[in-house]
């Protein structure tokens, strides 16, 4: 796997348009929350198409669940646009077409002679970026499931949130020490 995209280390904040010209840091899309971000192979592929497909449902769970996702394109964003509608999806899908994100990570699949394609990179991020987990698609089989992303995320939430179990004493301490200190209660 390339360096740069191991557990513990921070995805860079790249600033790309979504499909229809609007400018994002992905930083700015995280929100402070946990993230799926997926390095799309491109359009051109039904392999591709199919797993975005795969996570529509997961996605539906994101905003009650605290959680991001966003899909990055190494293609024009009229490309991007007709996969984002092909697929049905909802999350920001990016268009990286000066394959800036390819190059920094060195993710360009050179087994492909005909598309500016990328080796399929599936990341759960934790809040600030940082790289928790890390799946290569390369073969359809080593993208991450909807149920193994959500596996992922519920240990991701167990270890970053205090208050995962709120029946634990420390839990309970914590939102009394809270509201002696007038935050306001909840998530």
């Amino acid at each position: 796997m390339v360096d740069a995209l191991q557990p513990g280390k921070v995805f860079p904040d790249f600033e790309l348009p979504d499909d229809l010209g609007a400018m994002h840091r992905l930083s700015e899309l995280q929100h402070g929350n946990p993230m799926v971000l997926m390095l799309a192979r491109g359009e051109h592929c039904p392999r591709e198409r199919q797993h975005q497909r795969e996570l529509v449902k997961l996605h539906d769970f994101c905003p009650v669940a605290f959680t991001e996702m966003v899909s990055i394109f190494p293609n024009t964003q009229h490309d991007t646009n007709k996969m984002k509608i092909a697929t049905g999806a909802f999350w920001t899908y990016l268009a990286d077409e000066e394959l800036e994100v390819q190059r920094t990570l060195g993710i360009r699949e050179y087994t492909d002679s005909h598309h500016d394609a990328n080796v399929p990179i599936t990341l759960v991020l934790a809040p600030g970026l940082e790289i928790d987990k890390v799946y290569n698609g390369y073969w359809f089989w080593g993208r991450p499931s909807p149920y193994r992303l959500w596996e992922d995320l519920a240990d991701l939430f167990r270890r970053i949130k205090p208050d995962f179990d709120p029946l634990t004493d420390e839990a309970r301490a914590a939102w009394e020490a809270a509201q002696l200190a007038g935050a306001p209660a909840g998530h």
